[in-house]
Protein backbone atom coordinates (compact mmCIF):
# COMPACT_ATOMS: atom_id res chain seq x y z
CA UNK A 1 0.00 0.00 0.00
CA UNK A 2 1.43 3.30 -0.95
CA UNK A 3 2.28 5.89 2.10
CA UNK A 4 -0.73 7.43 3.49
CA UNK A 5 -0.12 11.25 3.06
CA UNK A 6 -3.23 12.82 4.94
CA UNK A 7 -3.52 10.17 8.40
CA UNK A 8 -7.41 10.13 9.18
CA UNK A 9 -8.81 7.60 11.92
CA UNK A 10 -12.42 7.98 10.29
CA UNK A 11 -15.35 9.41 10.35
CA UNK A 12 -16.17 10.52 13.38
CA UNK A 13 -19.93 12.04 12.53
CA UNK A 14 -22.02 12.96 9.82
CA UNK A 15 -24.18 16.46 10.44
CA UNK A 16 -27.16 17.45 9.23
CA UNK A 17 -29.21 20.67 8.86
CA UNK A 18 -32.61 20.40 8.73
CA UNK A 19 -35.99 22.22 9.74
CA UNK A 20 -37.07 20.47 12.65
CA UNK A 21 -33.93 18.54 14.74
CA UNK A 22 -36.12 16.86 17.37
CA UNK A 23 -38.72 15.55 15.10
CA UNK A 24 -35.48 14.15 12.42
CA UNK A 25 -34.03 12.70 16.08
CA UNK A 26 -37.43 11.15 16.57
CA UNK A 27 -37.83 9.73 13.68
CA UNK A 28 -34.24 8.02 12.95
CA UNK A 29 -34.27 6.46 16.44
CA UNK A 30 -37.93 5.27 15.79
CA UNK A 31 -37.16 3.89 12.18
CA UNK A 32 -33.30 2.90 11.96
CA UNK A 33 -32.99 2.75 15.84
CA UNK A 34 -30.48 5.38 16.77
CA UNK A 35 -29.95 6.32 20.41
CA UNK A 36 -30.07 9.85 21.39
CA UNK A 37 -27.12 10.24 23.06
CA UNK A 38 -26.46 13.95 23.42
CA UNK A 39 -28.66 17.42 23.01
CA UNK A 40 -27.85 20.95 22.84
CA UNK A 41 -29.89 23.79 22.39
CA UNK A 42 -31.17 26.71 24.53
CA UNK A 43 -30.88 24.92 28.19
CA UNK A 44 -27.20 24.50 27.04
CA UNK A 45 -26.18 27.65 26.05
CA UNK A 46 -27.09 27.59 22.08
CA UNK A 47 -28.91 30.36 20.94
CA UNK A 48 -29.59 30.39 17.90
CA UNK A 49 -29.50 26.30 17.26
CA UNK A 50 -30.62 22.53 18.58
CA UNK A 51 -28.29 20.16 17.85
CA UNK A 52 -29.38 16.08 19.08
CA UNK A 53 -26.08 13.65 18.61
CA UNK A 54 -27.51 9.74 17.46
CA UNK A 55 -25.63 6.78 17.92
CA UNK A 56 -25.43 3.36 16.84
CA UNK A 57 -22.39 1.01 17.75
CA UNK A 58 -19.43 3.37 15.36
CA UNK A 59 -22.03 5.48 13.89
CA UNK A 60 -22.56 9.27 14.96
CA UNK A 61 -25.22 11.30 13.38
CA UNK A 62 -26.08 14.99 14.30
CA UNK A 63 -29.09 16.84 13.73
CA UNK A 64 -28.80 20.75 13.87
CA UNK A 65 -31.79 23.48 13.08
CA UNK A 66 -31.98 26.87 13.06
CA UNK A 67 -34.41 28.37 16.31
CA UNK A 68 -34.73 31.96 15.49
CA UNK A 69 -34.82 33.79 12.63
CA UNK A 70 -31.79 35.17 10.63
CA UNK A 71 -29.73 31.60 11.30
CA UNK A 72 -26.53 31.22 9.01
CA UNK A 73 -28.05 28.14 7.35
CA UNK A 74 -31.59 28.89 7.14
CA UNK A 75 -31.31 30.44 3.30
CA UNK A 76 -29.18 26.91 3.19
CA UNK A 77 -32.17 24.98 4.12
CA UNK A 78 -34.36 26.86 2.72
CA UNK A 79 -32.81 25.97 -0.69
CA UNK A 80 -31.55 22.31 -0.04
CA UNK A 81 -33.88 21.45 2.01
CA UNK A 82 -33.04 18.40 5.08
CA UNK A 83 -29.42 17.76 4.22
CA UNK A 84 -26.10 16.59 5.05
CA UNK A 85 -23.59 19.62 5.51
CA UNK A 86 -20.36 18.08 7.37
CA UNK A 87 -18.98 14.75 6.82
CA UNK A 88 -16.42 15.12 9.90
CA UNK A 89 -13.08 13.13 10.33
CA UNK A 90 -11.47 12.64 13.64
CA UNK A 91 -7.69 12.89 13.28
CA UNK A 92 -4.60 12.97 15.20
CA UNK A 93 -4.10 16.43 15.03
CA UNK A 94 -6.38 19.39 13.84
CA UNK A 95 -3.92 21.90 13.59
CA UNK A 96 -1.71 20.14 11.33
CA UNK A 97 -4.45 18.18 9.06
CA UNK A 98 -6.29 21.97 8.76
CA UNK A 99 -3.46 23.79 7.65
CA UNK A 100 -1.94 21.39 5.35
CA UNK A 101 -5.60 21.12 3.40
CA UNK A 102 -5.06 24.53 3.42
CA UNK A 103 -1.41 24.88 1.90
CA UNK A 104 -2.75 21.71 -0.60
CA UNK A 105 -5.37 24.01 -1.61
CA UNK A 106 -9.24 23.53 0.66
CA UNK A 107 -11.06 26.33 1.41
CA UNK A 108 -11.01 26.95 4.71
CA UNK A 109 -14.30 27.18 6.62
CA UNK A 110 -13.58 27.21 10.06
CA UNK A 111 -10.55 27.98 11.28
CA UNK A 112 -8.83 25.88 13.91
CA UNK A 113 -10.44 26.54 17.68
CA UNK A 114 -10.89 24.62 21.13
CA UNK A 115 -14.29 24.39 22.43
CA UNK A 116 -14.16 23.51 26.52
CA UNK A 117 -15.81 22.99 29.56
CA UNK A 118 -15.26 21.03 33.09
CA UNK A 119 -14.94 17.62 31.01
CA UNK A 120 -12.10 18.66 29.03
CA UNK A 121 -11.84 20.23 25.51
CA UNK A 122 -12.17 19.60 22.05
CA UNK A 123 -10.07 20.57 18.95
CA UNK A 124 -12.21 21.63 16.13
CA UNK A 125 -11.50 22.69 11.99
CA UNK A 126 -13.29 22.99 8.86
CA UNK A 127 -12.64 23.27 5.31
CA UNK A 128 -15.08 23.51 2.06
CA UNK A 129 -16.00 20.53 -0.63
CA UNK A 130 -18.53 20.88 -2.76
CA UNK A 131 -21.80 23.03 -3.32
CA UNK A 132 -22.49 23.64 0.53
CA UNK A 133 -20.61 20.87 2.57
CA UNK A 134 -17.62 20.68 4.46
CA UNK A 135 -15.20 18.42 6.10
CA UNK A 136 -14.93 18.80 9.68
CA UNK A 137 -11.22 17.71 11.33
CA UNK A 138 -12.24 16.98 15.33
CA UNK A 139 -10.01 15.77 18.12
CA UNK A 140 -11.68 14.36 21.35
CA UNK A 141 -8.77 12.80 23.36
CA UNK A 142 -8.48 15.41 26.12
CA UNK A 143 -12.64 15.11 26.36
CA UNK A 144 -14.72 13.17 28.49
CA UNK A 145 -17.93 14.47 27.86
CA UNK A 146 -21.19 14.03 25.43
CA UNK A 147 -19.90 14.83 21.94
CA UNK A 148 -17.90 18.11 22.11
CA UNK A 149 -18.74 21.12 25.06
CA UNK A 150 -21.90 22.48 24.92
CA UNK A 151 -24.01 19.32 24.52
CA UNK A 152 -25.42 17.41 27.35
CA UNK A 153 -26.32 13.27 27.87
CA UNK A 154 -29.55 12.33 26.62
CA UNK A 155 -29.75 8.54 27.44
CA UNK A 156 -33.10 7.74 24.74
CA UNK A 157 -31.76 4.01 23.87
CA UNK A 158 -33.56 2.95 20.05
CA UNK A 159 -34.05 -0.60 19.15
CA UNK A 160 -30.93 -1.33 17.03
CA UNK A 161 -31.78 -2.15 13.32
CA UNK A 162 -28.01 -3.94 13.58
CA UNK A 163 -25.69 -1.27 11.67
CA UNK A 164 -22.33 -1.25 12.52
CA UNK A 165 -20.62 1.58 10.52
CA UNK A 166 -20.98 3.96 7.91
CA UNK A 167 -19.10 2.49 4.52
CA UNK A 168 -19.25 5.30 2.22
CA UNK A 169 -21.02 8.49 1.37
CA UNK A 170 -21.87 9.37 -2.04
CA UNK A 171 -21.10 13.18 -3.26
CA UNK A 172 -23.41 13.79 -6.11
CA UNK A 173 -21.42 16.94 -8.81
CA UNK A 174 -22.66 19.06 -11.82
CA UNK A 175 -21.79 17.60 -15.28
CA UNK A 176 -18.14 18.08 -15.54
CA UNK A 177 -17.46 18.58 -11.82
CA UNK A 178 -16.51 14.72 -11.03
CA UNK A 179 -12.80 14.66 -12.19
CA UNK A 180 -12.38 18.50 -10.76
CA UNK A 181 -13.03 16.57 -6.94
CA UNK A 182 -11.49 13.57 -7.64
CA UNK A 183 -8.51 15.79 -8.14
CA UNK A 184 -9.23 18.00 -5.15
CA UNK A 185 -9.34 14.73 -2.82
CA UNK A 186 -6.12 13.43 -4.30
CA UNK A 187 -4.22 16.44 -3.89
CA UNK A 188 -5.82 17.75 -0.39
CA UNK A 189 -6.36 14.65 1.39
CA UNK A 190 -3.87 12.10 -0.28
CA UNK A 191 -7.28 9.82 -1.36
CA UNK A 192 -6.73 7.28 -4.59
CA UNK A 193 -9.06 6.64 -6.75
CA UNK A 194 -10.05 3.17 -6.14
CA UNK A 195 -12.54 2.07 -8.86
CA UNK A 196 -14.09 4.05 -12.17
CA UNK A 197 -17.59 3.41 -13.72
CA UNK A 198 -18.07 5.56 -17.32
CA UNK A 199 -21.58 5.76 -18.64
CA UNK A 200 -21.28 2.20 -20.16
CA UNK A 201 -21.11 0.77 -16.85
CA UNK A 202 -23.61 2.65 -15.41
CA UNK A 203 -26.21 3.31 -18.16
CA UNK A 204 -30.08 1.83 -19.08
CA UNK A 205 -31.73 2.67 -22.05
CA UNK A 206 -32.72 5.80 -21.35
CA UNK A 207 -29.85 7.53 -19.06
CA UNK A 208 -26.23 7.52 -17.81
CA UNK A 209 -24.12 8.95 -15.43
CA UNK A 210 -20.38 8.68 -14.01
CA UNK A 211 -18.60 7.79 -10.74
CA UNK A 212 -15.64 7.43 -9.55
CA UNK A 213 -14.47 6.30 -5.90
CA UNK A 214 -11.90 8.13 -3.79
CA UNK A 215 -10.55 6.31 -1.10
CA UNK A 216 -7.99 7.21 1.93
CA UNK A 217 -4.73 6.26 2.18
CA UNK A 218 -5.19 4.05 4.98
CA UNK A 219 -8.77 3.13 3.29
CA UNK A 220 -11.07 3.29 6.07
CA UNK A 221 -13.23 6.60 4.14
CA UNK A 222 -14.58 5.85 0.64
CA UNK A 223 -16.35 8.39 -0.94
CA UNK A 224 -17.93 7.82 -4.70
CA UNK A 225 -18.20 11.14 -6.39
CA UNK A 226 -21.21 10.69 -9.37
CA UNK A 227 -22.05 13.25 -12.29
CA UNK A 228 -24.51 13.02 -15.07
CA UNK A 229 -23.74 12.10 -18.53
CA UNK A 230 -25.72 12.28 -21.46
CA UNK A 231 -28.48 10.01 -22.06
CA UNK A 232 -31.92 10.43 -23.85
CA UNK A 233 -34.22 11.47 -21.07
CA UNK A 234 -33.06 12.96 -17.03
CA UNK A 235 -30.93 11.21 -15.03
CA UNK A 236 -31.34 10.49 -11.41
CA UNK A 237 -28.41 13.03 -11.09
CA UNK A 238 -29.59 15.74 -13.02
CA UNK A 239 -33.13 15.31 -11.15
CA UNK A 240 -30.76 15.20 -7.41
CA UNK A 241 -29.21 18.39 -8.76
CA UNK A 242 -32.29 20.00 -9.70
CA UNK A 243 -34.08 19.32 -6.53
CA UNK A 244 -31.41 19.88 -4.23
CA UNK A 245 -30.10 23.33 -6.35
CA UNK A 246 -26.94 22.09 -6.79
CA UNK A 247 -24.19 19.44 -5.72
CA UNK A 248 -24.22 17.70 -2.11
CA UNK A 249 -24.37 14.47 -0.50
CA UNK A 250 -26.58 11.77 -2.58
CA UNK A 251 -26.81 8.78 -0.46
CA UNK A 252 -25.10 7.70 2.77
CA UNK A 253 -24.59 3.46 3.24
CA UNK A 254 -24.65 2.34 6.52
CA UNK A 255 -22.78 -1.63 6.90
CA UNK A 256 -24.81 -4.32 8.58
CA UNK A 257 -23.49 -7.95 9.70
CA UNK A 258 -27.04 -9.11 9.17
CA UNK A 259 -29.14 -7.34 6.16
CA UNK A 260 -31.90 -9.88 6.25
CA UNK A 261 -32.19 -8.70 9.85
CA UNK A 262 -31.71 -5.09 9.24
CA UNK A 263 -33.76 -4.90 6.25
CA UNK A 264 -36.82 -6.71 8.08
CA UNK A 265 -36.80 -4.56 10.74
CA UNK A 266 -36.40 -1.29 8.41
CA UNK A 267 -39.39 -2.59 6.29
CA UNK A 268 -41.28 -3.37 9.18
CA UNK A 269 -40.94 0.18 10.15
CA UNK A 270 -42.13 1.57 7.16
CA UNK A 271 -38.95 2.69 5.47
CA UNK A 272 -39.65 2.11 1.81
CA UNK A 273 -36.90 0.51 -0.87
CA UNK A 274 -36.53 0.25 -4.24
CA UNK A 275 -37.58 -2.72 -6.05
CA UNK A 276 -36.69 -4.87 -8.85
CA UNK A 277 -38.37 -7.42 -10.94
CA UNK A 278 -38.86 -10.78 -9.72
CA UNK A 279 -36.67 -11.83 -12.95
CA UNK A 280 -33.22 -10.46 -11.08
CA UNK A 281 -33.52 -13.41 -8.60
CA UNK A 282 -33.99 -16.02 -11.03
CA UNK A 283 -30.73 -15.34 -12.76
CA UNK A 284 -29.14 -14.47 -9.90
CA UNK A 285 -27.73 -18.01 -9.06
CA UNK A 286 -26.08 -17.90 -12.19
CA UNK A 287 -24.22 -14.20 -12.27
CA UNK A 288 -22.94 -14.62 -8.35
CA UNK A 289 -22.76 -18.66 -7.90
CA UNK A 290 -23.42 -19.92 -4.20
CA UNK A 291 -24.11 -17.90 -1.78
CA UNK A 292 -25.18 -18.30 2.20
CA UNK A 293 -28.45 -16.39 1.65
CA UNK A 294 -31.87 -17.97 0.55
CA UNK A 295 -32.29 -16.49 -2.49
CA UNK A 296 -36.33 -16.34 -1.76
CA UNK A 297 -36.20 -14.31 1.45
CA UNK A 298 -33.58 -12.02 -0.55
CA UNK A 299 -36.24 -11.90 -2.97
CA UNK A 300 -38.91 -10.85 -0.40
CA UNK A 301 -36.80 -8.45 0.69
CA UNK A 302 -35.45 -7.04 -2.50
CA UNK A 303 -32.12 -7.42 -1.62
CA UNK A 304 -29.29 -7.10 -4.15
CA UNK A 305 -26.00 -9.32 -4.89
CA UNK A 306 -23.27 -8.94 -6.60
CA UNK A 307 -19.89 -10.49 -6.40
CA UNK A 308 -16.37 -9.23 -7.18
CA UNK A 309 -12.62 -11.37 -7.17
CA UNK A 310 -12.41 -10.97 -3.29
CA UNK A 311 -16.16 -12.16 -2.16
CA UNK A 312 -19.71 -10.56 -2.59
CA UNK A 313 -21.81 -8.09 -1.31
CA UNK A 314 -25.78 -7.52 -0.59
CA UNK A 315 -27.13 -4.13 -0.90
CA UNK A 316 -30.73 -2.35 -0.83
CA UNK A 317 -31.44 0.95 -1.35
CA UNK A 318 -34.29 3.15 0.50
CA UNK A 319 -35.96 5.83 -1.90
CA UNK A 320 -35.81 8.97 -0.79
CA UNK A 321 -36.16 9.43 2.92
CA UNK A 322 -37.93 13.38 2.60
CA UNK A 323 -40.45 14.92 0.13
CA UNK A 324 -37.77 15.74 -1.92
CA UNK A 325 -35.87 13.08 -4.34
CA UNK A 326 -32.38 14.08 -2.89
CA UNK A 327 -31.12 12.18 0.13
CA UNK A 328 -31.53 8.23 0.30
CA UNK A 329 -29.35 5.58 2.61
CA UNK A 330 -27.95 2.13 0.84
CA UNK A 331 -27.86 -0.50 3.56
CA UNK A 332 -24.44 -3.22 2.56
CA UNK A 333 -23.75 -6.18 4.10
CA UNK A 334 -19.87 -6.95 2.99
CA UNK A 335 -18.89 -10.65 2.75
CA UNK A 336 -15.35 -10.09 1.27
CA UNK A 337 -16.13 -7.79 -1.69
CA UNK A 338 -14.52 -4.57 -1.52
CA UNK A 339 -16.38 -3.22 -4.43
CA UNK A 340 -19.81 -1.40 -4.94
CA UNK A 341 -22.28 -3.63 -6.67
CA UNK A 342 -21.34 -2.91 -10.67
CA UNK A 343 -23.27 -5.94 -11.66
CA UNK A 344 -26.68 -4.08 -10.20
CA UNK A 345 -26.15 -1.02 -11.67
CA UNK A 346 -28.68 -1.42 -14.50
CA UNK A 347 -31.39 -3.32 -12.55
CA UNK A 348 -31.20 -0.47 -9.79
CA UNK A 349 -31.10 2.54 -12.17
CA UNK A 350 -34.05 0.96 -13.81
CA UNK A 351 -35.85 1.04 -10.64
CA UNK A 352 -35.15 4.02 -9.89
CA UNK A 353 -36.59 5.70 -13.21
CA UNK A 354 -39.72 4.06 -12.69
CA UNK A 355 -39.93 5.90 -9.30
CA UNK A 356 -38.84 9.65 -11.08
CA UNK A 357 -41.12 8.09 -14.15
CA UNK A 358 -43.85 8.27 -11.51
CA UNK A 359 -42.59 11.62 -9.97
CA UNK A 360 -43.08 12.69 -13.63
CA UNK A 361 -38.95 14.08 -13.70
CA UNK A 362 -37.45 11.20 -15.99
Amino acid sequence: MSEDTFPLRGIDYVRHYVNNARQSAYYYQHTMGFSITGYGGLETGFRDEASYVLEQNDIRLVFSAPIRPGHRMADKIALHGDFVHDIAFSVDDVDWSFNEAVRRGAVPYEEPKTLSDENGEVRIASIRIYGDTIHTFINRDNYKGVFIPGYVERNEPGDSIGIVEIDHCVGNVELGGMNKWVKWYEDVLGFANLISFDDKDISTEYTALMSKVMASGNGRVKFPINEPAEGKKKSQIDEYLEYFGGAGVQHVALRTDDIVYTVSRLQARGIQFLSVPKTYYDMLPDRVGEIDEDIEVLAELGILVDRDDEGYLLQIFTKPITDRPTLFYEIIHRKGAKSFGKGNFKALFESIEREQALRGTL
